[in-house]
């Protein structure tokens, strides 16, 4: 793909990412597409405002939208422009939905200093012991739980991930 496809698409997320915080004000200052064989087939904007919904992210949002058009869990062979880094949450679902490639503006530095975005305080939180998180965890019923897995692993038609 030559460089001006790459502006392009990157151009869109831009744009995108305007209309989430600036014109509409439904977030961030995020917008995200996602593009198979040179044309874009999904996109999505910041609306964790305006859905009551911390999840509700550009690349989540993107993802989503593509996932339902191409009938699969999986974008094999699709890349993901995204006016800035993904945060945590949205890497991990670009890394599930098997994205192959991630274009990036602006980064989680630049969404931290503009923005007050402290995605990186997550990545700390994920990194440490369950037990000395922010957030209590506190295991139960695992016995019972597993019982569950292991059912699914004999399955012969289980779905794959």
């Amino acid at each position: 793909m030559d460089k001006k496809n790459h502006s392009e698409f990157m151009q869109r997320a831009i744009d995108l990412s305007r209309k989430a915080s600036i014109v509409d004000k439904t977030g961030g200052v995020f917008g995200a597409v996602i593009v198979k064989d040179g044309k874009i087939i999904a996109e999505g904007y910041n609306q964790v405002m305006k859905q009551n919904d911390p999840t509700w992210h550009a690349e989540m949002h993107a993802i989503r939208e593509a996932t339902k058009k191409l009938g699969t869990p999986h974008l094999d062979g699709c890349d993901l422009y995204t006016s800035a880094e993904c945060c945590p949450m949205c890497l991990a679902a670009a890394y599930w939905a098997h994205i192959k490639h991630i274009y990036y503006g602006a980064t989680a530095g630049d969404s931290l200093k503009y923005g007050s975005f402290a995605d990186m305080n997550i990545l700390d939180e994920i990194r440490k012991e369950p037990a000395k998180r922010q957030i209590s965890f506190t295991e139960i019923m695992r016995p019972e739980a597993v019982a569950v897995w292991k059912e699914f692993a004999e399955m012969p038609d289980r779905a794959k991930y």
